[in-house]
């Protein structure tokens, strides 16, 4: 018979689920922002702006909330230690991929706006999904969560 030891976590790992459960909350901020607002939440929005909101396809937004609300409710099953955690970072990585996949594959914001400007910031999301999920992987092999 296995057994299975609970291991406590070390206080990095604790701050480093506070600091995702943080990371979480601006995207849902940031998806309900995009909601309500739409172009207008950039006071420098162009027609070019307004017309790209206006033409995202419906699935797009529950896209968006899947990203955001995997992720979040992920990190707060981290914080919880619960073996959750894992399955919520990959619909939430598996949203992301979709989400910008039509952003930079659908469109074309790349040639309007530029890569310089408009890939740094989607692949730092895209990076700290995939860390999520590496983080809850380790977590889980180390018996931090259960």
């Amino acid at each position: 018979m296995a057994t299975y030891l609970r291991q406590r976590p070390p206080g990095w790992f604790i701050a480093v689920a506070v600091v995702l459960v943080l990371w979480g909350l601006l995207g849902c901020a940031a998806f309900y922002m995009h909601v309500t607002l739409g172009a207008a939440m950039d006071p420098a929005a162009t027609d070019w702006d307004r017309a790209y909101y206006a033409a995202l396809p419906g699935w797009f937004d529950p896209v968006y909330a899947a990203a955001v609300g995997g992720g979040l409710l992920g990190s707060i099953a981290l914080l919880l230690r619960s073996k959750f955690a894992s399955l919520l970072y990959i619909v939430s990585l598996v949203a992301v991929i979709v989400q910008f996949g039509y952003v930079f594959l659908g469109t074309d914001m790349i040639a309007h706006k530029g890569a310089a400007i408009t890939l740094p910031f989607p692949l730092f999301i895209a990076a700290v999904a995939v860390f999520q999920l590496w983080l809850t992987q380790f977590a889980g092999r180390r018996g931090w969560i259960h």
